[in-house]
């Protein structure tokens, strides 16, 4: 399993260092020690405790759907011209762009500040590391 530095796993969960050395010593994330001595989570361990700890808002329309990569946050900013706009949403941590027809932002009442949600489904989505493991 991959290991994971401390100030890494922190930064992954949108935490302190602090708070995951806490849950370490609460029991909450087990921890070990790496080849350097360092303090490191597995990263199983890790993926299981962000998806309990994420916190998601409710998607407001209420309507059931097919795609499972739903964000909802707010219009952080719209640039339109005649016929397409950029829609930024800014959905917890993540920022989220699309690219829709003018037409669709006026019949959605779209502006800066409103709640949205970017529905994502895509049959190409590109996955990076860092680098391949030797």
């Amino acid at each position: 399993m991959p290991q994971i530095r401390i100030k890494d796993a922190a930064l992954y969960l949108g935490v302190s260092d602090d708070t995951v050395r806490r849950w370490i010593e609460a029991g909450i994330i087990g921890s070990a020690r790496d080849t350097a001595g360092r303090t490191v989570v597995d990263g199983l361990e890790l993926a299981r405790l962000a998806k309990q700890q994420a916190v998601l808002p409710a998607d407001p329309a209420g309507v059931g759907r097919s795609a499972r990569n739903r964000f909802v946050g707010i219009v952080t900013d719209i640039v339109m011209d005649r016929v397409m706009a950029q829609v930024e949403l800014q959905c917890g941590p993540h920022r989220v762009v699309s690219l829709i027809s003018s037409e669709a932002v006026r019949e959605l009442g779209l502006e800066p500040g409103s709640v949205a949600v970017a529905v994502v489904k895509a049959t190409n989505v590109i996955v990076e590391t860092a680098g391949v493991p030797e």
